[in-house]
């Protein structure tokens, strides 16, 4: 039994998009499970012609990984399938996913492709012609496995695993709020537990176009917090790109090899508002 899970705070629409593409699978997942951060329900969304259950989990800042442990809990699959609201599946991507759980269970990371803005509708021919690979992760046949050279790489956006591997990891870290590393904090327990972990070519999600900030200045105090975090779990920083974003402007003072982050001042409101990126492509 497969289950698909997915968190929402507000995209409604993308939500949408992604329901509708569970609905173009070639094999649907048995269920669908949509756990919303938000005071009520998202409203609107079309049928995906397989069971939805919607799980309300509330918190501020967002407590991605409560609610990505509540849709685990919830869910009645055996294999269990995250895909990030802003993903449409290719029509593929369950089957896939599915075959590859069956035949060896481990991690699987699934290829993202990256959307400009769109407008109208949407249908897979359209999606393969303009979605574009990220440049820094590898670019895989459809029917190739590729084993992952560090746990660290597991990506939030789109993965599957066996309940087994999630129970053996002990789900995510919920002391994790906010923006930033509850998922590689799961990569490293993933490890720890001797789970393996692939990307696999032919799962492949499109990732809808949104606004983003390069650096996130917006998320500074929750970055800070939850590398901190981090490095007392693991003796070792996460997110250090950001941090080294963040160094380099001034705004901490901070090593790969530091013990600790010194703040020396928190962004101006200009320069959170200099930062936002309508036209980005990556992040």
């Amino acid at each position: 039994m497969i289950s698909v899970c997915t968190l929402v705070r507000g995209r409604t629409a993308h939500l949408a998009n992604l329901l509708t593409g569970i609905a173009g699978q070639t094999v649907r997942p048995d269920e669908v499970l949509i756990a919303y951060m938000q005071d009520a329900a998202p409203a609107g969304l079309p049928d995906p012609s397989v069971p939805v259950r919607e799980l309300f989990v509330p918190g501020d800042p967002m407590p991605l990984a409560r609610a990505r442990n509540a849709a685990a809990a919830a869910a009645r699959g055996d294999m269990l399938i995250f895909l990030d609201v802003d993903c449409i599946p290719s029509p593929t991507l369950v089957a896939r996913y599915g075959a590859v759980l069956a035949k060896e269970p481990a991690v699987y990371l699934g290829e993202v492709r990256y959307l400009p803005p769109i407008d109208g509708p949407i249908d897979p021919a359209m999606l393969t012609a303009i979605g574009e690979r990220h440049p820094a992760k590898p670019a895989l046949a459809d029917e190739e496995i590729r084993a992952v050279p560090s746990h660290g790489e597991l990506w939030g956006l789109s993965f599957a695993l066996p309940r087994t591997a999630w129970d053996a990891a002990g789900g995510m870290d919920e002391t994790y709020v906010g923006y930033g590393g509850e998922e590689t904090d799961f990569g490293a327990r993933l490890a720890a537990a001797g789970v393996p972990m692939a990307w696999v070519g032919g799962a492949v999600a499109y990732h809808q176009h949104h606004a983003v900030h390069i650096p996130p200045l917006h998320q500074f105090d929750a970055i800070l917090r939850n590398a901190t975090l981090f490095r007392a779990r693991w003796g070792r920083w996460c997110m250090d790109y950001w941090l080294g974003q963040f160094a380099a402007a001034g705004l901490i003072e901070w090593s790969d090899t530091a013990e600790a982050i010194a703040v020396l001042r928190r962004p101006f409101a200009a320069e959170v508002a200099a930062s936002f990126c309508e036209d980005a492509r990556f992040s």
